[in-house]
């Protein structure tokens, strides 16, 4: 076995949402037996290039994953972009190339109103924006020490200029439509009841005789109001 292959699978476990069988967080429940795959957000082997040695579907989120093949041979994972093909070489570095969709450099690098993914906010932390499925953003402007990006959420975003993100577009080719309730099931989403169905005991809104509206504003289950109040301070 080769000694740089790292493990990249770790069993997660399948249960969630109880504090010593008790419902702590209502709607969540147990899911389908997976692996976890520990994907590469720091991508910090720089100078070596990779090459994509497979897609791979990955149970825990809504993109495509591609196994990358280092030239000392480790493998990491990454999540697909646009563009990218079985057989690509891309690279992770510092200095100012001719990039292609999957490299990962340092914003002062990237050109203004190029497409990017997977942005670290601080120079030494792991990619946090631009992550999930068919997202991108935008680099607006840039100077010598900081640059403006636009987020997935339209926002605008002032970032230094030291800080990594990757060329191109995240991959959208998993189609997330539900053809039957258990699939939802097996990602640990439990179904939702009405708080006009409960028992008093179990919501505000809860009994009655026959069929009722509640009698009262829309509240969540420990009263706090929905609906046209604010929630937030």
């Amino acid at each position: 076995m080769n000694f740089f292959k790292k493990k990249l699978l770790i069993i997660k476990k399948n249960n969630s949402g109880r504090s010593n069988g008790k419902i702590s967080v209502r709607h969540i429940g147990k899911t389908h037996k997976k692996f976890y795959r520990k994907i590469d957000f720091l991508r910090n082997k720089l100078n070596i290039p990779a090459i994509v040695d497979r897609f791979e579907y990955d149970p825990n989120r809504n993109t495509i994953i591609a196994l990358l093949k280092y030239l000392d041979g480790e493998y990491r994972y990454i999540i697909k972009t646009n563009g990218l093909e079985i057989g690509s070489i891309i690279i992770n570095t510092k200095l100012n190339k001719n990039f292609v969709s999957g490299d990962c450099t340092i914003i002062k690098n990237i050109f203004i109103g190029t497409s990017i993914n997977c942005v670290r906010l601080l120079p030494n932390s792991y990619a946090t924006i631009a992550r999930s499925s068919g997202v991108e953003s935008k680099l607006l402007h840039k100077d010598e020490k900081f640059a403006i990006i636009k987020l997935p959420s339209q926002k605008e975003k002032k970032i230094s200029v030291n800080c990594f993100a990757t060329i191109g577009k995240i991959n959208n080719s998993i189609k997330n439509k539900l053809y039957k309730a258990g699939q939802n099931r097996w990602k640990g989403v439990r179904p939702t009841v009405r708080g006009v169905a409960m028992n008093p005991v179990d919501h505000p809104l809860g009994g009655g005789e026959g069929k009722t509206s509640g009698g009262r504003h829309p509240c969540s289950s420990f009263g706090k109001k929905s609906k046209g109040f604010k929630t937030k301070k």
